[in-house]
Protein backbone atom coordinates (compact mmCIF):
# COMPACT_ATOMS: atom_id res chain seq x y z
CA UNK A 1 0.00 0.00 0.00
CA UNK A 2 1.18 3.80 -0.67
CA UNK A 3 0.68 6.44 1.91
CA UNK A 4 -0.74 6.23 5.05
CA UNK A 5 -2.70 2.35 5.40
CA UNK A 6 -5.71 3.76 7.26
CA UNK A 7 -6.68 5.75 3.83
CA UNK A 8 -7.47 2.40 2.31
CA UNK A 9 -9.90 1.46 4.90
CA UNK A 10 -11.64 4.89 5.58
CA UNK A 11 -12.39 7.49 2.78
CA UNK A 12 -13.16 10.78 3.33
CA UNK A 13 -16.03 12.89 1.64
CA UNK A 14 -14.13 16.17 0.42
CA UNK A 15 -16.29 18.01 2.92
CA UNK A 16 -14.44 16.79 5.88
CA UNK A 17 -11.51 18.33 4.72
CA UNK A 18 -12.27 21.80 5.96
CA UNK A 19 -13.43 22.05 9.83
CA UNK A 20 -15.27 18.85 10.82
CA UNK A 21 -16.85 18.80 13.87
CA UNK A 22 -15.92 15.86 16.33
CA UNK A 23 -19.17 14.78 17.46
CA UNK A 24 -19.87 13.59 20.86
CA UNK A 25 -22.07 11.45 22.82
CA UNK A 26 -24.42 12.61 25.53
CA UNK A 27 -21.78 11.54 28.02
CA UNK A 28 -18.95 13.43 26.16
CA UNK A 29 -17.20 10.85 24.44
CA UNK A 30 -16.93 10.40 20.70
CA UNK A 31 -19.36 8.16 18.69
CA UNK A 32 -16.68 5.68 17.78
CA UNK A 33 -12.84 6.13 17.65
CA UNK A 34 -11.80 4.63 14.04
CA UNK A 35 -13.50 5.87 12.45
CA UNK A 36 -13.25 9.44 14.16
CA UNK A 37 -17.09 10.43 14.74
CA UNK A 38 -16.80 13.64 12.34
CA UNK A 39 -19.29 15.67 10.61
CA UNK A 40 -18.52 18.13 7.80
CA UNK A 41 -19.51 21.61 9.11
CA UNK A 42 -22.43 21.75 7.19
CA UNK A 43 -24.27 18.66 8.75
CA UNK A 44 -22.72 20.27 12.62
CA UNK A 45 -24.50 23.72 11.95
CA UNK A 46 -27.66 22.21 11.16
CA UNK A 47 -27.83 20.38 14.22
CA UNK A 48 -27.17 23.12 16.02
CA UNK A 49 -30.67 24.61 14.63
CA UNK A 50 -32.39 21.57 14.69
CA UNK A 51 -31.60 21.58 18.24
CA UNK A 52 -30.10 18.33 18.68
CA UNK A 53 -26.60 19.06 19.82
CA UNK A 54 -24.58 22.08 21.50
CA UNK A 55 -21.53 23.40 20.79
CA UNK A 56 -18.72 22.84 22.95
CA UNK A 57 -15.56 24.35 20.98
CA UNK A 58 -15.46 26.41 17.74
CA UNK A 59 -13.13 27.25 15.07
CA UNK A 60 -12.03 30.94 14.26
CA UNK A 61 -13.69 30.34 10.94
CA UNK A 62 -17.78 31.61 10.52
CA UNK A 63 -20.57 31.15 7.95
CA UNK A 64 -22.63 33.95 6.97
CA UNK A 65 -26.55 33.64 5.86
CA UNK A 66 -28.21 36.84 4.64
CA UNK A 67 -29.07 36.90 8.35
CA UNK A 68 -26.90 35.71 10.90
CA UNK A 69 -23.15 34.94 11.06
CA UNK A 70 -22.00 31.72 13.38
CA UNK A 71 -18.65 30.70 14.58
CA UNK A 72 -18.33 26.94 12.84
CA UNK A 73 -18.75 24.15 15.35
CA UNK A 74 -15.72 22.16 16.12
CA UNK A 75 -16.86 19.98 18.84
CA UNK A 76 -20.71 19.13 19.32
CA UNK A 77 -22.35 16.95 21.81
CA UNK A 78 -25.64 15.18 21.38
CA UNK A 79 -28.82 16.30 23.79
CA UNK A 80 -29.89 12.69 23.52
CA UNK A 81 -27.56 9.43 24.64
CA UNK A 82 -26.99 7.35 21.67
CA UNK A 83 -26.47 3.60 23.35
CA UNK A 84 -23.22 2.00 21.80
CA UNK A 85 -24.05 -1.12 20.09
CA UNK A 86 -23.22 -4.53 21.56
CA UNK A 87 -23.52 -6.58 18.70
CA UNK A 88 -19.92 -6.35 16.19
CA UNK A 89 -20.92 -6.86 12.79
CA UNK A 90 -18.71 -9.21 11.04
CA UNK A 91 -17.44 -6.97 8.05
CA UNK A 92 -13.80 -6.69 6.15
CA UNK A 93 -13.14 -3.27 8.15
CA UNK A 94 -14.33 -4.88 11.68
CA UNK A 95 -11.53 -7.68 10.92
CA UNK A 96 -8.97 -5.79 10.11
CA UNK A 97 -9.78 -3.14 12.89
CA UNK A 98 -9.51 -6.32 15.24
CA UNK A 99 -5.73 -7.50 13.89
CA UNK A 100 -4.76 -3.97 13.91
CA UNK A 101 -4.41 -3.50 10.38
CA UNK A 102 -1.32 -6.00 10.14
CA UNK A 103 -0.77 -9.67 9.08
CA UNK A 104 -1.48 -12.36 11.40
CA UNK A 105 1.12 -14.24 10.11
CA UNK A 106 4.74 -12.06 9.32
CA UNK A 107 2.70 -8.90 11.10
CA UNK A 108 3.24 -6.63 8.21
CA UNK A 109 1.29 -3.60 6.92
CA UNK A 110 1.11 -4.10 3.60
CA UNK A 111 -1.95 -5.15 1.13
CA UNK A 112 -3.91 -6.45 3.16
CA UNK A 113 -6.40 -9.40 2.48
CA UNK A 114 -8.16 -12.04 4.56
CA UNK A 115 -7.54 -15.68 4.97
CA UNK A 116 -9.38 -18.94 6.16
CA UNK A 117 -7.09 -20.02 8.74
CA UNK A 118 -9.34 -23.88 8.69
CA UNK A 119 -9.36 -23.12 4.66
CA UNK A 120 -12.98 -23.48 2.85
CA UNK A 121 -11.55 -26.19 0.89
CA UNK A 122 -11.44 -28.28 4.34
CA UNK A 123 -14.17 -27.87 5.85
CA UNK A 124 -13.32 -23.99 7.24
CA UNK A 125 -16.41 -22.10 7.61
CA UNK A 126 -15.73 -17.74 7.40
CA UNK A 127 -16.60 -16.67 11.03
CA UNK A 128 -14.58 -14.91 13.67
CA UNK A 129 -12.79 -17.48 14.76
CA UNK A 130 -11.59 -18.53 11.48
CA UNK A 131 -10.90 -15.58 9.51
CA UNK A 132 -7.51 -13.42 10.08
CA UNK A 133 -6.36 -10.34 8.28
CA UNK A 134 -2.75 -11.30 5.78
CA UNK A 135 -0.88 -10.09 3.25
CA UNK A 136 -1.30 -11.67 -0.16
CA UNK A 137 2.26 -13.15 -0.05
CA UNK A 138 1.25 -15.20 3.66
CA UNK A 139 -2.36 -15.76 1.86
CA UNK A 140 -0.92 -16.94 -1.20
CA UNK A 141 2.08 -19.16 1.02
CA UNK A 142 -0.88 -20.56 2.49
CA UNK A 143 -3.20 -21.31 0.00
CA UNK A 144 -5.51 -24.02 1.38
CA UNK A 145 -3.09 -25.70 3.42
CA UNK A 146 -3.32 -26.07 6.90
CA UNK A 147 -1.19 -24.04 9.17
CA UNK A 148 0.89 -27.21 10.13
CA UNK A 149 1.25 -28.32 6.39
CA UNK A 150 2.58 -24.62 5.32
CA UNK A 151 5.02 -24.06 7.97
CA UNK A 152 2.95 -21.13 9.21
CA UNK A 153 2.03 -19.69 12.72
CA UNK A 154 -1.30 -16.94 13.98
CA UNK A 155 0.33 -14.18 15.64
CA UNK A 156 -2.67 -14.48 18.37
CA UNK A 157 -5.79 -17.23 17.76
CA UNK A 158 -9.02 -15.49 15.92
CA UNK A 159 -12.02 -14.78 17.81
CA UNK A 160 -14.76 -12.75 18.05
CA UNK A 161 -14.10 -9.03 19.44
CA UNK A 162 -16.28 -7.27 21.72
CA UNK A 163 -18.17 -3.88 20.63
CA UNK A 164 -16.12 -1.95 23.88
CA UNK A 165 -12.64 -3.82 22.51
CA UNK A 166 -12.66 -2.77 18.86
CA UNK A 167 -13.37 0.66 20.20
CA UNK A 168 -10.19 0.94 22.41
CA UNK A 169 -8.25 -0.58 19.24
CA UNK A 170 -9.61 2.32 16.90
CA UNK A 171 -8.23 4.84 19.58
CA UNK A 172 -4.60 3.57 18.62
CA UNK A 173 -5.52 5.15 15.14
CA UNK A 174 -6.13 8.84 15.43
CA UNK A 175 -6.46 10.65 11.78
CA UNK A 176 -3.95 12.27 10.33
CA UNK A 177 -5.32 15.91 11.21
CA UNK A 178 -6.54 16.41 14.95
CA UNK A 179 -7.44 20.14 16.05
CA UNK A 180 -6.37 21.26 19.51
CA UNK A 181 -9.79 21.45 20.64
CA UNK A 182 -10.56 17.84 20.20
CA UNK A 183 -7.29 17.04 22.17
CA UNK A 184 -9.82 16.75 25.74
CA UNK A 185 -12.05 14.72 24.68
CA UNK A 186 -10.33 12.05 22.60
CA UNK A 187 -7.89 10.83 25.25
CA UNK A 188 -9.79 12.11 28.86
CA UNK A 189 -10.29 8.77 30.38
CA UNK A 190 -6.00 8.21 29.11
CA UNK A 191 -3.79 6.86 31.88
CA UNK A 192 -1.81 10.48 32.70
CA UNK A 193 1.76 10.13 32.25
CA UNK A 194 4.04 11.26 35.85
Amino acid sequence: MIGDFRTEFVRQPSAMRANPALVLNADYRPLSYYPLSLWPWQEAIKAVFLDRVDIVAEYDDYVHSPSCKIRIPSVVVLKDYVKPQKRVAFTRFNLFLRDEFCCQYCGSRGELTFDHVIPRARGGVTSWENIVAACVPCNLKKGSKSLKQARMSLRKPPRAPGAEELRNIGRKFPPGHLHESWMDYLYWDAELDM
